[in-house]
């Protein structure tokens, strides 16, 4: 079973309706543009967008230490939720979600985590990242991703 203080879950509001939000987060060849550990992604496997089943490589960056990770879309309702599974090798390691809802004009965006993995796949990753407490890294990291996020869906044109 899942230790849930393992589980970061960070909100805020944007003033861009649900759709434009989403189209953002989906687009996963943009993540760089917003997070400061993520930078950049690539399709895989054929895929060419955010659809169920579809495949991508993480590319990931802390301080001078860089890695990266396979992903598989495993929601992707637009305009409502956009989740994806993260492994490393055989080696589960995340569960990551977006969920969009409509408020005003605008809606709540909530970034969520779950970390899947386990004691020995902790430790090889303190050492791979230099991140000792994932926990608290992630719940600051989440917070300037989705700071960043609220800036470019409210800039963004026809919004």
């Amino acid at each position: 079973m899942q230790d849930l203080t393992d589980a970061v879950e960070v909100s805020t509001t944007v003033d861009a309706p649900p759709s434009v939000v989403w189209a953002l987060v989906a687009d996963v060849t943009r993540m760089g543009e917003w997070s400061p550990e993520t930078h950049g992604a690539t399709w895989t496997g054929g895929a060419i967008g955010p659809v169920v089943g579809a495949t991508f490589t993480g590319r990931n960056r802390l301080g001078g230490r860089s890695w990266t990770t396979r992903c598989r879309i495993t929601e992707a309702t637009p305009g409502r939720s956009f989740a994806f599974a993260v492994s490393k090798g055989p080696f589960r390691v995340a569960e990551w979600r977006y969920d969009l809802e409509p408020a005003g004009g605008g809606c709540v965006v909530t970034e969520s985590v779950v970390d899947r993995r386990g004691g020995v796949m902790h430790a090889v990753a303190q050492i791979a990242t230099g991140v000792t407490d994932r926990a608290t890294h992630n719940r600051r990291t989440m917070t300037a991703t989705l700071a960043e996020l609220k800036a470019a869906a409210e800039a963004a044109p026809g919004r």
